[in-house]
């Protein structure tokens, strides 16, 4: 008789459960999306449909007599924003794809086989959704994305106007420091009303300016070609249209930030003053005072934090909202901006360890401020440097972004309030850290 056969217990075999049965699936085209849902909804459980109002609408009929209560959608480009739109609005949950995650899956040769595939794994739950604030705060991200357009628009006007007084061999550049500012401006209108005596146009300039007036006259004296004066007019009045642009961006954005629920009085709990006297716009920065708005829908004071300006705080608020429990810790959200080491491990071995590249308008705000905060005589300021002193500014920008991207979300989310330990207190600590073994 033969014994048993001895050896390892068969492994049972696992299956994946279905976690949205009511799931379909949609590949976003330009012209074209493919819908695909479970077989047994429809005869035909795979239709196509046109990016027209009349055909997004008639997909979400198809998809409600269907039964369908989720959507995996995936997509390029801003084509999914629409049909996003109407799904949203009709009651489905709709889930948006980064393509990135799926591209790689072999054996999908055409549209339909892609929606197929949208859909199954959404059934079993594979997918995941990317990150898309509330409908208020896409409201207010496209006023503040439009008026970085704007502002981007205006700054080639500027090199264009520069350019042609390079053309004239007028060096105004060379001894202002922006000009556009009080003193170049006042000179470009002189020059366009018809005055090319060097020595009146210097007697423009204003009174900060510190260049002496017979070097700026110097500047000024150069070759009046009529057709870089003409270039000169029509990109100074471009420029002027698109600055009158620009502040009506502002006034919207100061009408929608007014929309939000107040988080706090301040008539209550004001604000403490600016930490260097009175902050007065400069740059690109909105002559509206939008300081009162952010802290009253925001509930805490996050310009207190160094590196942080009013357009600081809006870009990154109009980008992440105001519900932090989107990220479950901190970790998560430094994750989320691209600002943590991303480690390859090999072998047992971390191969490389930087941090991946992401296409994120809210981390650009924070390396922003980071480069800003490690110039100021703070704790962050110290951080700063002693990390720059080992690993390079690169690297330094970086670490100092997480950790005010860190510093954001617990304020933002606990209501605390920024305390700066200083300067003398970052120092004592890290040569206390030092000193031990």
């Amino acid at each position: 008789m033969r014994g048993k056969r001895r050896g390892r217990p068969r492994r049972k075999h696992l299956q994946m459960q279905v976690v949205n049965p009511n799931a379909a699936g949609i590949d976003i085209g330009s012209a074209v999306h493919y819908v695909a849902v479970p077989p047994d909804r429809d005869p035909e459980p795979v239709r196509s449909f046109k990016c027209f109002t009349a055909d997004l609408n008639a997909l979400a009929d198809w998809l409600d007599e269907c039964g369908i209560e989720t959507v995996a959608m995936e997509s390029t480009s801003v084509y999914w924003i629409p049909l996003y739109q109407v799904l949203e609005t009709r009651g489905f949950e709709v889930v948006l794809v980064n393509a990135r995650h799926v591209k790689n899956v072999p054996g999908r040769k055409s549209d339909v086989l892609d929606c197929q595939w949208l859909w199954q794994l959404h059934t079993y739950g594979l997918l995941r959704g990317s990150f898309r604030p509330e409908d208020r705060i896409c409201v207010l991200r496209s006023y503040t994305r439009q008026r970085d357009n704007l502002i981007k628009s205006a700054g080639a006007h500027i090199q264009r106007m520069q350019k042609a007084l390079e053309q004239m061999n007028i060096q105004l550049h060379k001894v202002i420091t922006d000009i556009t500012g009080v003193t170049g401006m006042r000179i470009i209108e002189a020059i366009l009303d018809g005055e090319r005596d060097p020595v009146k146009l210097a007697q423009l300039k204003h009174r900060n300016n510190r260049s002496s007036h017979e070097t700026i006259a110097k500047s000024l004296e150069g070759d009046w070609r009529e057709e870089h004066l003409f270039s000169l007019r029509q990109e100074f009045e471009l420029y002027g249209i698109f600055r009158q642009k620009i502040a009506e961006c502002d006034r919207k954005i100061e009408a929608c930030l007014s929309s939000f629920e107040s988080k706090v009085d301040p008539d209550h709990k004001p604000l403490p003053p600016y930490k260097h006297g009175n902050k007065k716009p400069h740059g690109n920065q909105p002559d509206l005072d939008l300081r009162n708005p952010l802290y009253r829908m925001i509930g805490v004071d996050l310009i207190a934090i160094d590196g942080f300006d009013v357009l600081t705080v809006q870009d990154i608020i109009s980008e992440v909202g105001l519900d932090m429990s989107k990220w479950p810790t901190d970790n998560h959200f430094a994750s989320w901006l691209g600002l943590c080491p991303n480690n390859k491990v090999t072998g047992g071995r971390v191969k490389d360890s930087r941090s991946k590249k992401v296409v994120n308008r809210a981390s650009c705000a924070f390396r922003m401020a980071a480069q800003a905060a490690g110039k100021s005589h703070s704790a962050l300021g110290g951080y700063y440097r002693r990390t720059k002193s080992r690993l390079g500014p690169a690297k330094a920008n970086t670490a100092l972004a997480h950790k005010l991207s860190r510093i954001f979300y617990r304020m933002l989310r606990y209501g605390t309030e920024y305390v700066d330990p200083g300067l003398h207190y970052y120092e004592q600590k890290a040569s206390q850290c030092q000193k031990q073994p």
